[in-house]
C-alpha cells in the first residue's frame, strides 16, 4: 500500500457523528489546544486495523501520511511507525527516530504523542545519549514538551528512572494542564515500580508541583497517604 491507498481505506470508515464528538473531545475550538484540527470520525481500533494491513508502508510513504490534515491519518502513520520500530534493526530504528524527530509539528495532540513517543523516541534512546529530551522539555511547543516526558515511559518500564525525574523537575513550573497530567502519570508509573523513588521526589518538590500533577502522581496510593500529600 502507498499513503494514498491508506487514506482511501481510512476515509471509507469516516463517520460524521464520531467526527463531531472527536472535535469536542480533542478541544479543537478557538484558543483550545487542538484548535482547527480536522477529524474524519474513525474509532482507534479501526485505525489500528488499517495500520496492521499497512505494515509494509515505506518511511517515505508513512511521512506523507503523517503530513495529513486529518488527525486519524496522522495517528495511523504513527501506529505504523510504532509497529515497525518494534521489529526494526538498529539502522532502521534510527531512520524511524530521525523521521519522528523531524516531524514533531505533525505530532500535535496528546493521543498522538502518547501512542508513539515511548515506542520510538524512548526505544531508540534507551542505550544512547538522551540530551535531545532535555532540549524538547525546554521547547516552546507544548507537544514537544509532552514528547520529552512521555518518551521516558520506555525507560521506566526498564526500571530506569533518572531521566523521568530530571525532566519532571524541569517541567514543574510548566503552565499547561496537559504537561501536569503527563508528568504526574510518569511519576505514578515510577511509583508502581519503586514507591520510595516517587515519594522521595514528592518530598523534595511537592510544594512546587501543580495540584493536577500531584493528583495524577498519587492516584494509586492509599487514601490516607493521598490526603496527606494533598493537604500539603
Amino acid at each position: 500500500m502507498n499513503h494514498t491507498e491508506v487514506k482511501k481505506a481510512l476515509r471509507e470508515l469516516a463517520d460524521s457523528e464520531v467526527s463531531e464528538h472527536s472535535k469536542r473531545f480533542f478541544k479543537t475550538g478557538p484558543g483550545e489546544y487542538g484548535e482547527k484540527d480536522q477529524f474524519l470520525g474513525i474509532r482507534v481500533p479501526k485505525i489500528r486495523k488499517i495500520a496492521r494491513r499497512s505494515k509494509e508502508l515505506s518511511l517515505t510513504e508513512a511521512e506523507q501520511l503523517l503530513h495529513s490534515k486529518f488527525h486519524e491519518e496522522r495517528l495511523c502513520a504513527l501506529i505504523i511507525l510504532v509497529n515497525q520500530s518494534k521489529k526494526a534493526d538498529p539502522k532502521e530504528l534510527e531512520k524511524i527516530y530521525q523521521l519522528y524527530l523531524s516531524n514533531t509539528a505533525y505530532i500535535n495532540n496528546w493521543d498522538l504523542v502518547d501512542t508513539s513517543a515511548e515506542h520510538i523516541m524512548g526505544r531508540y534512546l534507551a542505550d544512547k545519549n538522551r540530551a535531545i529530551l532535555y532540549t524538547l522539555a525546554k521547547s516552546d511547543d507544548l507537544w514537544e514538551r509532552r514528547i520529552a516526558i512521555m518518551s521516558t515511559f520506555h525507560f521506566i518500564k526498564n526500571n530506569d528512572f533518572n531521566d523521568t525525574l530530571k525532566i519532571a523537575k524541569l517541567l514543574l513550573n510548566d503552565k499547561h494542564d496537559l504537561i501536569h497530567k503527563a508528568v504526574g502519570w510518569m511519576l505514578r508509573e515510577v511509583g508502581k515500580r519503586k514507591m520510595e523513588v516517587e515519594e522521595r521526589f514528592l518530598e523534595q518538590h511537592i510544594e512546587d508541583m501543580p495540584r493536577t500533577m500531584v493528583r495524577y502522581a498519587i492516584e494509586k496510593m492509599p487514601e490516607s497517604k493521598r490526603q496527606s500529600y494533598l493537604s500539603r
